[in-house]
């Protein structure tokens, strides 16, 4: 669980506090980009929703057999310390995230 990750046996660690308010998430599939590194495609989806992206998670990987493209579908899990996000809120982060992908040379699904 979130919770039990913050520590490490045989460490102190401070208290992280952790949002009360209710997760919102969004899928995003694209064809990988050659080069493409999953860091750099979580680093891109923190820059542009900055704090309110709690955790991205690959969720499917498949490559396809007669066009040996790779697919990458992820979760991306939207949250805010300080309220609920709205739907529309996070449509919107997300057409930026989209935007952006498609920019750096991603082929979205």
């Amino acid at each position: 669980s979130r919770f039990l990750d913050q520590f490490k046996e045989g460490k102190i660690v401070e208290f992280s506090e952790f949002s009360k308010y209710p997760m919102c998430y969004k899928d995003i599939s694209f064809w990988e980009p050659e080069g493409f590194h999953e860091n750099d495609f979580c680093a891109s989806v923190r820059d542009i929703a900055g704090d309110l992206v709690e955790k991205v998670t690959l969720i499917d990987r498949f490559t396809h057999p007669k066009k040996q493209k790779t697919s990458s579908c992820f979760r991306i899990d939207y949250r805010s310390m300080e309220r609920s996000l709205t739907n529309s809120e996070v449509d919107e982060i997300q057409g930026r995230l989209r935007t952006h992908l498609e920019t750096e040379g991603f082929e979205l699904r």
